[in-house]
């Protein structure tokens, strides 16, 4: 599974999920160019990487990523993490998002994590 890290993604969060995970394919928005760009633009990026997005950006992520669904444009997926809820929920959540599925099970898809 591959994933980009959205710009104000936490790194507390990257870094708890790399320690678990050291062979995780993850980069974040900043590390490839993408710093202070358009949502759209790092969803097509990501799309065309086939990377999920990881995000906090509830907002308007996931309204370009459902604009995106709804126009039939190919999408890896969207992992929409609350910023609030606690880190090791998260990271454990995570984890387990990672090791007990397939890439393509999130195609075109919008994940809230944590897991209720």
């Amino acid at each position: 599974m591959r994933f980009l890290a959205d710009e104000n993604f936490n790194g507390a969060i990257l870094r708890g999920l790399v320690r678990r995970l050291p062979e995780l394919d993850i980069v974040r928005v900043q590390d490839v160019g993408l710093k202070n760009t358009d949502d759209p633009v790092i969803l097509e990026w990501a799309a065309n990487e086939e990377r999920i997005l990881l995000t906090h950006d509830v907002a308007t992520i996931t309204m370009y990523a459902y604009e995106r669904i709804n126009q039939n444009l190919s999408m890896a997926g969207v992992i929409e993490v609350i910023a609030t809820a606690p880190i090791g929920k998260i990271i454990d959540d995570l984890e387990i998002f990672i090791c007990c599925s397939q890439p393509e099970e999130y195609e075109s898809q919008v994940i809230f994590i944590p897991f209720p």
